[in-house]
C-alpha cells in the first residue's frame, strides 16, 4: 500500500505517535505473555513434546528454571528437601502413583507429580481421612518437578517437594480417561463479585476436607481464595484451631494449596515461621477483600523466581547439574 506524502511538522508527529504508541502496545502485550505466570489449571497436552537443548547451559546467568524444566528424571540417591519453599530443589524425590484408591492425578503431561516422600504419604493419608468426612476422593494438581526447582510456569513455591495443589472438585466414582485428567476444568469456587464463595457449586464438605487437612500435624500452611477463607469462618463452628492455618492468597479460586513441613531427615531444608494462632477471620480477612486487593493492577515486573542458576543454594546447583 501506497502512504499519502504528509506536509507539516504535525503531520509528522502525529505518525511518529501512532507508530510509537502501537509499539509500546505491542511491547506490553509481549511483556504480560513473558511475565504473567499460567494458571494453576490450564490445560495439558497428550502429546507432550521435550524441551529443545538450551544453547549454553553451562552460562552462568541461564535461569535456573530453564534448567530444571528439562530435567525429567529424579536426582538418586537419598531424599533430601533443599532450601526453601520458594527457593530449592529437590534429590531422591519419589513419584506420586498416577492413580491410587482415593485419588487421581490431573495434568500428567506436565510431569509435576514428584515430591519428597513425606509429601507423598501425607497426600496418600489425606486421601483416606477425607472419604470419613464424605469426600469421594482427591484430584491432585501441581507438586514438584522430578528435582524440585523453580517452575517454568504457574508457580513461585512447589520447589523442594513439599507442596501439593488439590482440586477443589472432587474425583469422580470411575477412572478419568487421558483426556479428561488434561483438558477437564477444576470448578471455580468463588462467586464473581469475588467477595464470597458461589452458592451454586460450594458445599460444606469443602471446608471439611480442607479442615482434615489442616489438622495433620505434617501441615504448616493451607492457601486459600480469600472468599474462600470466609467461607470457612463461617462454617468452621465452635472449633476453630486449625483456621490459623488457612491462609488467604490470591488465586487459589478451583485449588486449595497444602504445604507440608521440612522432613527431619532434610537438614538443609529452611521452613517458614509457623503462622500465627489466631483464625484469621477478622480484620486480617477484610483486608484481603477490599476493592484494591480484590482488583490488583497486573504485575509488571518479571517473577521473582526466574533467577540465574548461580542464584540459588549451592546443593541445587549439584542437583541440576547431575545427568
Amino acid at each position: 500500500m501506497t502512504l499519502p506524502l504528509l506536509s507539516g511538522s504535525r503531520c509528522c508527529r502525529q505518525l511518529a505517535t501512532r507508530t510509537i504508541v502501537r509499539s509500546l502496545h505491542a511491547a506490553l502485550c509481549l511483556l504480560a505473555m513473558v511475565t504473567l505466570p499460567a494458571h494453576a489449571q490450564d490445560p495439558g497436552t497428550l502429546n507432550p513434546q521435550p524441551l529443545p537443548p538450551l544453547p549454553n547451559p553451562d552460562a552462568p546467568k541461564t535461569p535456573a528454571n530453564e534448567l530444571f524444566g528439562r530435567k525429567t528424571t529424579p536426582l538418586p540417591g537419598p531424599s533430601r528437601s533443599i532450601g526453601s519453599y520458594g527457593d530449592g530443589c529437590l534429590a531422591g524425590a519419589v513419584a506420586l502413583p498416577i492413580s491410587g484408591p482415593s485419588w487421581q492425578v490431573m495434568r500428567q503431561s506436565r510431569n509435576r507429580y514428584w515430591g519428597n516422600p513425606s509429601l507423598v504419604a501425607f497426600i496418600e493419608r489425606l486421601a483416606d481421612n477425607a472419604k470419613k468426612v464424605g469426600w469421594n476422593g482427591l484430584l491432585i494438581g501441581d507438586m514438584s518437578q522430578p528435582r524440585g526447582g523453580p517452575l517454568l510456569s504457574g508457580h513461585a513455591s512447589h520447589q523442594i517437594g513439599l507442596d501439593v495443589d488439590i482440586w477443589f472438585t472432587p474425583m469422580p466414582d470411575h477412572e478419568l480417561s487421558p483426556e479428561q485428567r488434561e483438558f477437564d476444568m477444576a470448578l471455580n469456587m468463588v462467586a464473581k463479585d469475588r467477595r464470597d464463595v458461589d452458592p451454586s457449586v460450594w458445599t460444606r464438605e469443602r471446608t471439611e476436607v480442607v479442615r482434615v487437612a489442616a489438622q495433620d500435624p505434617a501441615v504448616t500452611r493451607i492457601f486459600v481464595n480469600p472468599a474462600i477463607k470466609k467461607a470457612m469462618c463461617r462454617e468452621a463452628g465452635s472449633d476453630r484451631s486449625w483456621l490459623a492455618k488457612v491462609r488467604p492468597w490470591w488465586g487459589h479460586d478451583e485449588h486449595f494449596h497444602i504445604r507440608i513441613a521440612c522432613p527431619s531427615d532434610s537438614p538443609e531444608c529452611k521452613p517458614q515461621p509457623p503462622p500465627a494462632t489466631a483464625d484469621g477471620c477478622g480484620h486480617e480477612l477484610d483486608s484481603w477483600l477490599k476493592e484494591t486487593v480484590l482488583h490488583p493492577p497486573s504485575p509488571g515486573a518479571k517473577p521473582k523466581h526466574n533467577f540465574p542458576r548461580l542464584a540459588m543454594p549451592k546443593e541445587c546447583r549439584e542437583v541440576v547439574k547431575a545427568p
